[in-house]
């Protein structure tokens, strides 16, 4: 694995350790992600990515459920109807599914292990591929160009590309007719159209 591709070292600037904290996971407030002052077309739908972003990684730990982390965050925080929606609809997905996302991952990024990645990493990954997978709500361009944003934000360039091309690579695999297993129906708003670029499929090019 290079320098420059997602690994546990990458953890120590992405991820703080004590899971028991709010610091231990990705923050949940728009500011956070989009930053304030820029417009943001997607609103509650990126704000419940985060959220439900936040409760995987912190269930990575071992101490809690994906599903406990998210009914704590949803209850203490302040988030949105919409927001807590998407949340839900993403946690729900990469609970249920999380075997078979992993087997995706691998499938269409064997240089990249799911259990070798760093925590953030795997987390991100789990929930794009998860939503692409089984939101059949969020256009497929949505869920690719929101997640590799996503990725860019906590974790970095490389782990920016290895998601722009898994996630492309299950989306194009689609098209050409293979398919997806998005079977299972979301509920609530659809995203906004956006574009993203098909990126390599074994991951970050140096």
């Amino acid at each position: 694995m290079s320098e420059d591709s997602p690994s546990e070292h990458s953890q120590d600037k992405s991820a703080p350790t004590d899971p028991g904290s709010d610091a231990a996971a990705p923050r949940s407030d728009s500011a956070a992600v989009s930053g304030r002052g820029r417009a943001n077309v997607h609103g509650p739908e990126r704000e419940g990515r985060q959220v439900a972003l936040a409760a995987v990684f912190e269930a990575d730990f071992g101490q809690r459920t994906a599903t406990t982390a998210l009914a704590r965050r949803l209850e203490e925080g302040d988030i949105g109807g919409r927001a807590a929606v998407q949340a839900r609809r993403i946690v729900e997905v990469v609970v249920e599914y999380r075997d078979s996302i992993d087997a995706r991952i691998e499938a269409v990024a064997p240089a990249y292990p799911v259990v070798q990645l760093a925590r953030i990493d795997r987390s991100l990954l789990r929930c794009g591929m998860g939503e692409l997978l089984h939101c059949p709500t969020t256009p497929a361009r949505v869920a690719i160009s929101e997640w590799v944003e996503l990725a860019r934000t906590y974790s970095g360039e490389p782990t920016r590309r290895l998601m722009n091309g898994a996630l492309g690579r299950v989306a194009k695999d689609a098209a050409e007719g293979e398919g997806t297993d998005r079977d299972k129906p979301p509920q609530g708003p659809e995203s906004a159209t956006d574009t993203v670029t098909e990126g390599q499929t074994e991951g970050p090019a140096e």
